[in-house]
């Protein structure tokens, strides 16, 4: 089992930035990939970005890529997305999300942090 616990969201006018932070505990040795998705309001959960947790290869959406950048830290068991330039479109509950070795699908989650961003 992973446990994953988001921090970092919160009220910021447009322009500005955010960087999110997630703390996974447990069996963070079986983690494939680590994510974030975001739900906006009135929308699907979509995906926002990825990184492998053994090698730090990113992946970013298209519509974030130039703002947004994912990061890792194996050693204290930790993912980032730094949010640069925010609009009020990131408006969103922002969930960090991990992927085992053993499955190939996001099976444990963060319980949501919420990004608000404002005129």
């Amino acid at each position: 089992q992973v446990q994953l616990v988001e921090s970092g969201g919160g009220l910021v006018q447009a322009g500005g930035s955010l960087r999110l932070s997630c703390a996974a505990s447990g069996r963070t040795d079986s983690l494939h990939t680590m994510a974030w998705f975001r739900r906006a309001p009135g929308k699907e959960r979509a995906f926002v970005a990825s990184i492998s947790w053994s090698t730090g290869i990113p992946r970013v959406t298209e519509s974030v890529k130039d703002r947004f950048t994912i990061s890792r830290d194996i050693t204290k068991g930790m993912q980032y997305l730094q949010m640069n330039t925010l609009k009020l479109e990131d408006t969103a509950v922002y969930y960090c999300a991990a992927r085992p070795d053993w499955n190939p699908a996001f099976n444990y989650w963060g319980q949501g942090t919420q990004v608000t961003v404002s005129t």
